[in-house]
């Protein structure tokens, strides 16, 4: 990779590194696994970098190698010992009058989504992420109709999980 190449790669990547931390956020439990995760899917960004032709938007093809990057090594780490939960050792502060009850419906959701399988989640991700079909499309490999039909089986299963 040459200097201009390099350059762009980083600057692509602190531009949407958000991307990266969330699906980060969606395939673990605690703050070590999620810098490893980081770790690797950058890693993986790098080495895939001069192939990116620019067919797709940056930010799908990012979407792309991070989920797929998060999928192979989750699957992989299922063998593993099981880490305690992020949520329960991290301290929090609160204001005497916060209202936590969006935080609350938040983490409901996203212990729901932990309950999907691997495609799912990254079905869920991208759509609460705002991507159109096309794109959530194009970003799984799937057909847009598919990609239709999983969302509107993963919205009712969400809502069995949801209310049991």
């Amino acid at each position: 990779m040459n200097k201009e190449q390099e350059h762009n790669f980083i600057t692509l990547l602190e531009k949407h590194q958000n991307i990266v931390h969330k699906v980060c956020r969606l395939y673990t439990n605690n703050k070590d696994a999620h810098n490893d995760l980081f770790q690797e899917i950058t890693i993986q960004l790098w080495k895939a970098f001069p192939k990116f032709r620019g067919d797709a938007k940056f930010s799908t093809w990012m979407y792309r190698v991070s989920l797929n990057t998060a999928i192979t090594l989750y699957r992989k780490s299922k063998r593993s010992i099981s880490t305690q939960d992020f949520d329960g050792v991290a301290f929090k502060i609160k204001a005497e009058h916060y209202d936590d009850t969006e935080e609350e419906q938040l983490k409901t959701l996203y212990k729901a989504i932990h309950q999907l399988n691997d495609i799912e989640k990254a079905l869920v991700f991208l759509y609460l992420e705002d991507k159109d079909y096309k794109e959530i499309s194009k970003t799984l490999g799937i057909s847009e109709v598919n990609a239709r039909v999983k969302m509107n089986r993963i919205k009712t299963k969400l809502r069995t999980i949801l209310n049991p």
